[in-house]
Order: C-alpha cells, then structure tokens, then sequence
C-alpha cells in the first residue's frame, strides 16, 4: 500500500524525470535542425570533393568561408558549390579569403568545422590553430611531412580531445565497408599469427602545370606542389602513404623497430619535375622476425598495382584495393557486397558525430601513419637504417614556417637527396 507521503515524492520523481527527458527531446530536436557552418581551406581538387561530400553528408550542412592562396582556385570552387548547392552557399567576399594568412582568418571565422585540404606541409599549423579555436576537423593526410610537424599535430590531438572534438582524418580506406569487414577477421584470428605484410602502391607520373608567364618561381612550384620536398614530403608521404596506413591498421598501429629503405629517381629528368623521388622499396622491422614491405613508384608506361597481401599461418588475405577483397585458407571469406564511396562516409561519420554529440578522433593513427612515411622516406634519402629513437628525434624542417611565406621569398634549394651523401639531422 502507498502512503500519501509515497505517493508526493513518487509523484515529484515522476515530474523531475519527465522534465529531463522534456529536456533531452527539446536538446536533440535543437541538434538535429541547427545548421553546421563549414569552411575550407585549399580549393584544390581535393578540397572541391571534399566541401561537396560534407554538403551531401548532411542536408544542414553550410559552406560559410572559403580560403585558398590562389584566387581562381577560390572563384572556381565558389561556382561550382553555388551552381550546385544554391543558397547553402552563404560566402561573401568578406568570407573569400585569400593569401597565405588565409588560413587563419577563416580558422577565427564563425565557422563551426573546418576541412583542412592544403599542400601537407601547411598542416599541422593549421590543424593546431583550428583546435585551440575550438573547430572540429576534416584532415586530410598526410597531418605533417617531417618531425617537428608531426610533434606539433601530436600536441594538437591531445587538445582535441581534451576539448571533445572531431577529427576525421584523410586516410580514406578506414572508411570502406570492405575493408573494415576484411580488417576485423583478420584481427579475430581469420588467417592465424599474421607473419608477413606486402604492400603496392605502383602507378604513373602525376600532372605538371605548365609554367605561365606570369608565374613567380613560388607560384610554380605552389601550382605543382607534389613534385617538390618542401610542400609534399616526397611521393611516399604525400600518396603511397594510404598503403602504410592499411599495414599499420592490420598491425593495430604497431610501431616498428627499425625502418631500411631505398629509393631514388629513374624516369624523371633532374632538371624538371621538382626534387622528388618516383619510386620507394622500404621494409619495416617489428621485431620476431616479423617483416612488413612497401613498394612505391611513380612512373608512366609501367603495370600499375595497387595491392595489400597478408601471410599467415592458417591462412592468406588478398586486397585489390577498390576492386577485390578475400581471404583464403581455413576461414576463406569474399566480400560480395557493393562497395561504398568511402571519401563520402569520411564526412557522413563525422558530421553524424558531430550531430550526436559523439567525440570521433582519427587523430592516433593519423600520427603513426604519418610517422611510417616519413621514416621510410629518411632512410631512403640517407640509405641508413634507422631505429625509432633516432628518427623520433628528427630537428629537420623540410621548409620554411607557414607564417614566412611571401610572394618575394627565394625558392631556389631544389636539391635531390642522394643516399650516402644525405645527412640526418
């Protein structure tokens, strides 16, 4: 039997809680309707896709600044969202930032995310700028292209989740389907002790932009920046990178022990294209014998591949990657399913995290990833082995700081590291 003492405090309870849950309902209609305000700094390619999947990842997502060193690769992503997107395109000429301070004014701007798609050696000074303001992030990888860069990222992940924000990172193949299916088997035992890891990431010469005559030399080299060390971190860290992240995902972002590389430039004349190498072969040491390989090239008229192989004891994983998925041996597994866009489910997880309150950060891994690109290139250039602790504690700055840059600055140190005559620093 309930009192009437009981029934006042059962009855106040039943008010409090139904007050809360009032509270949560009105709080996550609020979230589900509130516009989230983009900004993109880099108007490149990359950036392009990259504004128009955030846009397609949420029907209130709106693209607020834009920012870029260039003004016609701004005026031109600015047309195509309008012409696509209407009025989600809320950018005014106070909100089109242009220069190499872009960045900066746009970071400070009233925008809520922020898809960082610059040349990388921008990077990780305007990750840790949109961190302190308090902005999640679209990342693209890789986060750094030499050691200090990757230590100031570092400090800047560690503030992001001290501050609970997103950090969605640009190593794509963590967002398809398949191979996140092929990843868990393989962690649950799918092939047995893992021995042995190949990767391939072979293909052609990437695009060069033709010098105009108006062009400064820093202009030149800003328009093809991926053929130059000091913007791309060479073509290991800058593209094949995708291929040492999926070896370190299937070691559970394992470190290795000792790095030895080689590498260097065939195909492409000495004089032109920059000073990066075409290809890279690197092998990383775990320890226990374990070994996992890279091979990389940049090189037309070659068969190109694009592969992961794993060997283990009860069994062997093949990936052609965005083509086929299979696991043979005592647990064979195919996938069979259509495969998604994974750069479109990049932004549709991260703008759903962000939309539930839900902290997603890809910031360790993105570290770690990095940090295997880097090291590979270093013993490349050098033609040493390298341990962890040396190359950890890496002083060199492939290029000058971000806020150095000026239209009138000297880009003249185009030098092609040669093993055995490259320092460590």
């Amino acid at each position: 039997m309930i009192n009437r003492r009981d029934f006042i405090r059962n009855g106040s309870l039943l008010v409090g809680a139904t007050a809360v849950a009032g509270d949560l309902l009105a709080q996550r209609h609020e979230n589900e309707v509130k516009k989230i305000k983009v900004g993109l700094v880099g108007c490149g390619g990359r950036g392009t896709g990259a504004i128009f999947q955030a846009l397609d990842a949420d029907p209130q997502v709106y693209v607020t600044a834009l920012a870029d060193i260039f003004e016609d690769n701004l005026a031109n992503t600015l047309a195509a969202l309008k012409g696509k997107y209407g009025d989600r395109i809320d950018v005014s000429e106070k909100t089109s930032f242009i220069g190499f301070d872009a960045y900066e004014r746009l970071i400070k701007s009233d925008v809520d995310v922020v898809l960082l798609c610059t040349p990388p050696n921008f990077r990780p000074p305007q990750l840790s700028m949109a961190i302190r303001e308090g902005k999640h992030v679209f990342c693209e990888k890789p986060v750094a292209i030499d050691i200090p860069g990757l230590h100031e990222v570092e400090a800047a992940i560690k503030l992001a989740k001290e501050k609970k924000l997103c950090v969605v990172s640009g190593f794509c193949f963590r967002y398809s389907f398949p191979n996140r299916t092929l990843i868990t088997r393989l962690h649950e035992g799918a092939v047995g002790d893992i021995k042995s890891i190949s990767t391939f990431r072979h293909g052609g010469e990437l695009s060069y932009k033709e010098r105009q005559p108006n062009w400064s030399d820093l202009e030149e080299q800003l328009r093809n920046w991926y053929y130059y060390q000091r913007y791309s971190g060479d073509m290991i860290v800058e593209q094949t990178i995708h291929s040492l992240d999926y070896m370190s995902w299937i070691l559970n972002n394992e470190l290795p022990e000792k790095v030895t590389a080689t590498g260097g430039r065939q195909s492409r004349p000495w004089n032109k294209f920059g000073n990066v190498y075409d290809h890279f072969t690197v092998e990383y040491a775990y320890g226990n014998g374990f070994r996992g390989f890279h091979f990389g090239r940049q090189q037309n008229g070659t068969t190109p591949r694009n592969t992961v192989e794993v060997m283990g004891t009860k069994g062997y994983a093949n990936v052609a990657l965005n083509s086929s998925y299979e696991i043979l041996g005592e647990q064979p597994w195919k996938n069979k399913d259509r495969l998604n866009n994974m750069y479109q489910t990049q932004h549709d997880e991260l703008f759903k995290a962000i939309r539930e309150g839900v902290v997603l950060n890809d910031g360790d891994f993105m570290v770690k990833s990095t940090l295997l690109a880097i090291w590979g290139r270093l013993s490349a250039y050098s033609g040493k082995s390298i341990g962890y602790d040396e190359v950890i504690n890496s002083k060199e700055r492939l290029g000058p700081s971000i806020e150095d840059y000026h239209w009138d600055m000297k880009v003249d140190d185009l030098t092609i590291a040669r093993p055995g005559v490259y320092k460590l620093s």
